[in-house]
């Protein structure tokens, strides 16, 4: 696909100096802009590129000032970043604009499906599932039974989703994801074998919830794992059964979070992060990378380390934990003077 200039910045309100008829089809970043690609300069720290980079047209903000001419077509607009990024995302939605139904799928006959929709070949839809609007279904998805998705949900080739989930508005579930798998749940019996516990409940993801490549979500044991409003995953993160994720909150990939587990809204989680089951974590809580949650947390707390401490005494205790070959031989020193004595 290509953009003129006039085109892009009608779309971002902006206001070209340069070529308004020059044409772009690809992207790129500002020092590696090429002949026929739109980048853009938010970063003081990149300004220089501006007088060198080949890219065709570049995004700038309005305050910017030149030193001298520049030959790349500028669209200057109040906020160069968030200009490009809606830009991205109106380029994401002409992409992926594909309706239809492409054949060979299956479609069970009591399921529906509603207007401008896109259903991908080898794509299994099960028994009552019910489809909303404008829902792109990308090839080799699975659809469980009594499924619900509503309008303006994509998802991509290859997810599974299990029976009975219900998605809500304008989620994206990424290649890979298995959402109402089994929970994991078995219990010893006398012999020490373990035998399953059936997990009869469900998945709900609300509206805006966008779930990473590769990410799973367990079914509850009975009632409903959850996935609130606006949440965001990133790639290859396990929920076990019964979770709850407030609004807002976004979690990196890596992060495992045990059953029955509760995590309020607005919260912050970085990579590899485990938390332990049956526990309740506030809102606004910040748990950077690689900590390990074994406790309720109140909110607005922040977290580092495994067991996990305030971010603060954290910090305080790893000086003294840097420093401890000095001290064990300031000991030893104090120890043989004493023996010397």
């Amino acid at each position: 696909m290509k953009f003129t200039a006039t085109q892009i910045a009608g779309i971002l309100e902006g206001e070209i100096v340069g070529n308004p008829e020059v044409e772009v089809s690809k992207l790129s970043k500002i020092e590696e802009g090429t002949d026929g690609s739109l980048t853009f300069l938010a970063n003081p720290k990149y300004t220089h590129y501006i007088y060198s980079t080949e890219a065709s047209i570049t995004i700038v903000n309005k305050t910017l000032v030149l030193d001298h001419d520049v030959n790349t077509t500028l669209i200057k607009v109040e906020d160069a970043y968030k200009s490009f990024s809606k830009l991205l995302e109106y380029y994401n939605q002409v992409k992926l604009n594909k309706t239809g139904v492409e054949q060979p799928i299956f479609m069970a006959a009591s399921s529906s499906y509603g207007e401008e929709v896109y259903i991908g070949a080898f794509t299994y839809i099960g028994e009552n599932v019910k489809i909303g609007n404008n829902v792109k279904i990308y090839p080799n998805a699975y659809i469980g039974d009594n499924t619900e998705i509503s309008d303006n949900v994509v998802i991509f080739a290859g997810a599974k989703v299990y029976s009975e989930s219900k998605i809500g508005r304008n989620c994206v579930i990424h290649s890979g994801c298995v959402i109402g798998a089994d929970g994991f749940g078995f219990s010893p019996n006398e012999e020490g074998e373990f035998q399953k516990v059936p997990q009869t409940g469900n998945v709900i993801l609300e509206d805006y919830v966008d779930v990473g490549a590769g990410t799973t979500i367990d079914r509850a044991t009975l009632g409903s794992t959850i996935i609130r409003r606006g949440v965001k995953l990133d790639n290859q993160i396990q929920i076990a059964h019964n979770v709850e994720i407030g609004e807002n909150t976004v979690i990196a990939a890596q992060t495992g979070i045990a059953g029955s587990t509760k995590i309020g809204k607005n919260c912050m989680i970085g990579g590899q992060v485990g938390i332990v089951g049956h526990i309740t974590i506030g809102n606004r809580v910040r748990i950077q990378a690689q900590s390990g949650i074994g406790r309720n947390v109140k909110d607005d707390e922040v977290l580092q380390g495994s067991p996990a401490l305030n971010y603060g005494d954290f910090n305080k205790s790893y000086v003294h934990f840097k420093n401890l070959p000095k001290l064990v031989d300031k000991i030893n020193q104090l120890e043989k003077k004493v023996k010397d004595k």
